[in-house]
C-alpha cells in the first residue's frame, strides 16, 4: 500500500495532475553493463501508464495524430507505457545512484545488484519531478543515510518553491549540495545541461578509456512518440519552446555520434542507441535501437 501511494503521490507531482493510471508495479531487476572500467546497473522501479487524450502528448497535435503514429510502431493506440528506472554506477570507491523512481521496487532492484541502500555515496539527481525524487525519502526519513544529495542548483531552488514537496525537503537538506551546469562529480560522471524541462535539469554522462554513456534524464519520455516526433510538446516539460529546441539538438548529436544512452522512461533496461530517420512529411525523426 506504501508503494502504492508513493506512486499515485508522484504520478500526480510529474503530470500536475493526476493523469497516470495505476500499474502493477513491475518485477525488481538488476540489468549489468560495463562503460570501460565503470560497471552500470539499470534499476527497475515502477511504470506508468497514461491516456492517450491529449493531456500529456502532442499537446500541439490531437490524440489521432499521437494515435497514427503508436499504431505505425505497433504499439496501443489508446495509452503510452513509460518505465521509471534509475542508473547505478559504481565507479572506484564511489557508489552513485542517479535518481530514485518513485520509490516503487527500486530498493528490491538495488538489492539483486548486490547492493544495499546504506552503500550510496551519492544520489545524483537530473531533475526533481516525483517520479525521480520519491525514493529519496522512506518513512519520513532519508533513503540513502549515508549519501549526499546532488541537484543542479536551480533544480533545488525549484523544488524548495513547491509546497507540496516541504516535508521531502526538510528531511533531505542537510544532505544536499547542489552544482553547476557542466559540474565534475567524479573523474568519469560530468553534469549534463540539458535544458527546457525544469530550470536545471541535467543528463550525466560517464566517460571511460573511449566508451561514454550519457543518461539523458526527461530529455525524451516515450521511446516512440518523443522520438518520432521530437517537435510536440509533452505536458511535462517546464520551457515547452526550449525543451523542443534542446530534445531536437540533442537526438541529433546522439544520433550522429552513435552515443549509448540511458533513458529512465523507455522500455526497461533503458540501455541503447538512437538513430536518425525521416516522417511522412520528410522532417527529422528518430527511431530507438535497444542494446541486444
Amino acid at each position: 500500500m506504501k508503494r502504492l501511494i508513493a506512486f499515485l503521490t508522484a504520478s500526480t507531482l510529474l503530470a500536475g495532475s493526476a493523469l497516470a493510471q495505476t500499474a502493477a508495479p513491475p518485477a525488481a531487476d538488476a540489468t549489468p553493463y560495463k562503460i570501460g572500467d565503470i560497471q552500470v546497473y539499470s534499476l527497475r522501479d515502477m511504470q506508468f501508464v497514461i491516456p492517450n487524450d491529449g493531456k500529456v502528448f502532442g499537446l500541439d497535435a490531437s490524440p489521432q495524430a499521437v494515435a497514427e503514429v503508436l499504431r505505425a510502431n505497433n504499439a496501443p493506440t489508446d495509452s503510452i507505457t513509460l518505465s521509471v528506472d534509475a542508473l547505478l554506477v559504481k565507479d572506484g570507491a564511489r557508489l552513485i545512484l542517479i535518481d530514485t523512481g518513485v520509490g516503487g521496487v527500486l530498493g528490491d532492484s538495488l538489492r539483486m545488484s548486490g547492493h544495499a541502500a546504506a552503500d550510496i555515496t551519492d544520489v545524483l539527481i537530473t531533475h526533481p519531478h516525483g517520479d525521480h525524487i520519491g525514493g529519496l525519502v522512506r518513512d519520513g526519513k532519508p533513503a540513502f543515510p549515508k549519501a549526499k544529495i546532488r541537484m543542479a542548483e536551480a533544480d533545488w531552488a525549484f523544488l524548495k518553491g513547491q509546497t507540496d514537496q516541504a516535508a521531502l525537503v526538510s528531511a533531505i537538506t542537510p544532505q544536499v549540495e547542489t552544482f553547476a551546469p557542466g559540474a565534475a562529480i567524479t573523474a568519469h560522471v560530468k553534469a549534463v545541461a540539458i535544458k527546457g524541462h525544469t530550470p536545471g535539469h541535467s543528463g550525466f554522462e560517464i566517460t571511460s578509456g573511449k566508451e561514454r554513456l550519457l543518461d539523458i534524464g526527461d530529455a525524451a519520455h516515450s521511446s516512440i512518440i518523443s522520438l518520432a516526433r521530437p517537435d510536440w510538446s509533452i505536458q511535462f516539460d517546464t520551457d515547452k519552446v526550449e525543451a523542443k529546441h534542446s530534445r531536437h539538438a540533442l537526438l541529433s548529436e546522439l544520433a550522429r555520434s552513435k552515443t549509448l544512452i540511458f533513458a529512465p522512461h523507455f522500455p526497461y533496461p533503458g540501455i541503447g542507441h538512437v538513430a536518425a530517420t525521416k516522417d511522412k512529411n520528410g522532417g527529422d525523426s528518430f527511431v530507438w535501437v535497444p542494446l541486444k
